[in-house]
């Protein structure tokens, strides 16, 4: 399936950035995120924030170069904050990136972090920052944390990208991603479209939609696949069937990104 347009983007933006505005309204800015141990609720949105404003640096000035994303995990100094400051801070943010692509349109060309791609491939990695730690958010408030099946499938297109370059499945000192039977499913049980195959049995890996038999499979809702593969626990919903150890493996290589 392809990418959304730029505008569609943009607007989720928006919407996602507003529903986590929503949570945050009259929290304890200084509750400790558990699926983020090292971020208070105050710095989870802050790095938010700072995500989109490092974005829409990029944009705004078309940068060719990498830009310092000191923004993005700058969040330590900010501790006990007013709410009110940070949904403010939160709402400019967002609209000043979504102003952003805009101004440029989509056929502009800026620096990516996976090289050679173009401006929407900014929108979807934001649009999907947003919502992983929105879902962040409402686990430790306590409340619910779904999405859109659109919205959730294609943040895992979005994953399924991330395993084809060559960071992802270069043995390096690690155990080698590639090889003979490895294959794998994840199967939405509340979303008929949404039903990954990744065959890692050949020079590099490679996916598609279907519903193929595979050496490990993963069914559970759509909403919690997502957050299964950004390494969030997911609840007695989601079950696997086959080779576990396949599925950590697949999970910790093609997350390298999350941790540069």
């Amino acid at each position: 399936m392809p990418r959304w347009d730029l505008d569609r983007y943009r607007a989720e933006i928006l919407t996602q950035t507003a529903l986590l505005r929503d949570l945050l309204a009259g929290a304890d800015p200084t509750v400790r995120v558990p699926t983020c141990p090292e971020w208070n609720l105050g710095q989870l949105a802050r790095h938010v924030g700072g995500a989109h404003r490092w974005v829409e640096t990029i944009v705004r000035t078309r940068a060719t170069e990498p830009v310092s994303d000191a923004l993005v995990n700058d969040v330590f100094g900010y501790g006990d904050e007013d709410t009110a400051v940070l949904d403010a801070w939160l709402a400019d943010g967002a609209r000043r990136l979504a102003d952003a692509f805009a101004d440029a349109g989509p056929d502009t060309r800026v620096w990516t972090v996976v090289p050679d791609q173009p401006l929407v491939f900014w929108a979807r990695r934001m649009l999907h920052e947003t919502v992983v730690h929105r879902a962040d958010a409402a686990r430790t408030l306590g409340v619910g944390h779904e999405a859109a099946a659109a919205v959730a499938r294609d943040g895992l297109d979005e994953w399924m990208s991330f395993g084809a370059v060559p960071e992802a499945y270069d043995p390096g000192t690690d155990e080698p991603l590639l090889g003979a039977g490895r294959t794998l499913r994840l199967s939405a049980t509340d979303d008929p479209a949404g039903d990954w195959f990744v065959d890692l049995t050949g020079d590099v890996p490679r996916w598609r939609h279907a519903g193929d038999a595979a050496a490990v499979t993963v069914r559970g809702p759509v909403m919690d696949l997502l957050l299964l593969v950004y390494g969030r626990p997911v609840d007695a919903r989601t079950e696997v069937r086959g080779d576990r150890s396949l599925l950590d493996l697949w999970l910790r290589r093609t997350g390298f990104w999350l941790h540069e």
